[in-house]
């Protein structure tokens, strides 16, 4: 009776879902067959459905939570769907904000841990807003648990897990998927991703995450409306992008985005750069070792994800500009400018990231000139770390000598102490074959009272570095 009081209540009868796919009573498949250990839940998701419960509103942890604890993996984070509506959710908890625009929602927050509360919503209705192309703009229209599990994309993603009753509810055979390992989405193929085209590449991530295959009548229409990729707003792009490279199978992603055409709206230079002579063994060797960190529980930045990837093109474009004359910084500034105007096209990448990858980028030229001051300033600066993992990378790929790379892995890894002797050694020690020289100082302005220093611009007198 309470769940019909709020739909009538909460959902316009103009705007009653139009559903997509038959409709039929739900499977509540018990814990000896789904084998979900509660003990695993977040004890916080379980606080908001308890709250939730205790003031006559149905509660169930929703969605990818629920996927991985049934497939033995640690969730990320839990969410919770509920047939209250924000307004009605956000008094119930000390620390809950609404945020959204398309899908109004609550940020009920505990700690570092914040449980993403949403509204049962309807799976489609004529008051939908949408673009030419079919793509839902804006979505807010309430409905019923079963309406809201017809409007998720796979059915791996539509279980609703009861805390307090151990019990998943499936209207979609999620659970049997899970147990064949298959991709099923939810309705008809085409339609779907009409309306959200990312689910396509959200299809591709969870093959990939899960070592799973992709049902034929999900895969089937993905080549051919993979240009709707292009329709997708940038800053959309660049967040299902950030989760494909840190899911711990980023290789297997990017080989199957590549298979079916997707990669060309996320990475159109990935083509070129794969083509380029060491492009394809740079790429495989950077998203290798992002994979190995990302399983073995380590951190992995963003920045120097897309550096990696977009280093090849940079390099490429670098040395043209250099075999036209241009000075060695001034082109390594014109070749990162070209890339990044490319890349933002169709990529949003954030400010703060570019702004981190240009500084691994410009520092690469400095690893060259080994001298103690332009050591020192190397290592103040703030990416210094990244940088130098960078160039062990490009050591690894056979760009530079892997010597080199090794010395300056050992001038991070060092105490000052040991620093301090390093390059002492380094003072005393002839240049080594191949080494570049320091470039030539400017003739010293007059005036100028600092005896041996650097001319004024750029590190180690050299021509100032953009960015």
């Amino acid at each position: 009776m309470i769940k019909k009081l709020i739909s009538k209540l909460f959902t316009p009868r103009a705007a009653r879902p139009i559903l997509s796919v038959k409709r039929h009573a739900p499977l509540r498949v018990p814990q000896a067959k789904h084998g979900i250990d509660r003990r695993l839940v977040s004890r916080h998701a379980i606080k908001v459905c308890d709250v939730l419960h205790e003031n006559g509103f149905e509660a169930y942890i929703v969605g990818g939570a629920v996927r991985d604890l049934i497939v033995g993996a640690q969730p990320k984070d839990f969410d919770v769907a509920t047939n209250a509506t924000p307004e009605q959710i956000q008094p119930l908890f000390r620390r809950a904000r609404i945020i959204g625009r398309r899908f109004r929602l609550v940020h009920v927050v505990f700690g570092q841990e914040i449980i993403e509360t949403s509204t049962f919503r309807a799976s489609g209705s004529d008051e939908q807003t949408t673009d030419e192309h079919g793509r839902i703009l804006r979505d807010n229209v309430f409905g019923t648990l079963e309406e809201d599990a017809a409007r998720r994309d796979f059915t791996l993603n539509a279980l609703y897990y009861d805390p307090a009753t151990e019990i998943v509810i499936d209207y979609h055979d999620g659970v049997a998927d899970l147990k064949k390992k298959t991709v099923s989405i939810i309705g008809d193929a085409s339609k779907r991703y009409r309306e959200d085209p990312v689910r396509m590449l959200r299809g591709m991530r969870f093959a990939a995450k899960l070592d799973f295959t992709i049902a034929p009548a999900t895969l089937a229409p993905i080549r051919e409306m993979a240009h709707l990729i292009e329709n997708v707003p940038a800053s959309r792009l660049f967040d299902e992008m950030l989760k494909m490279l840190t899911c711990g199978h980023a290789l297997d992603c990017l080989r199957r985005l590549r298979a079916e055409g997707l990669h060309k709206g996320l990475l159109p230079l990935l083509d070129v750069v794969l083509e380029q002579p060491g492009g394809e063994r740079f790429v495989k060797l950077a998203l290798e070792r992002t994979d190995v960190r990302v399983r073995s529980g380590k951190s992995v930045s963003p920045s120097f994800l897309f550096a990696a990837l977009l280093w090849q093109q940079v390099n490429h474009r670098w040395q043209q500009y250099r075999a036209d004359g241009e000075p060695a910084m001034p082109a390594l500034g014109m070749a990162v400018d070209s890339v990044l105007d490319d890349q933002t096209e169709k990529l949003a990448i954030q400010r703060r990231f570019v702004s981190d990858m240009r500084e691994i980028w410009f520092m690469q030229p400095r690893f060259e000139r080994r001298q103690s001051k332009g050591a020192w300033r190397m290592l103040e600066q703030p990416r210094f770390r990244a940088a130098c993992d960078f160039l062990q990378l490009r050591a690894a790929a056979g760009e530079v000598d892997s010597a080199l790379a090794q010395w300056w892995m050992d001038l991070a890894d060092a105490s000052d102490a040991a620093r301090a002797e390093m390059l002492e050694d380094l003072a005393r020690q002839p240049r080594a074959a191949g080494e570049a020289a320091a470039p030539r100082k400017r003739r010293r302005r007059s005036g100028r009272s600092r005896q041996g220093g650097p001319a004024e611009g750029g590190p180690e007198g050299g021509t100032p570095v953009a960015g």
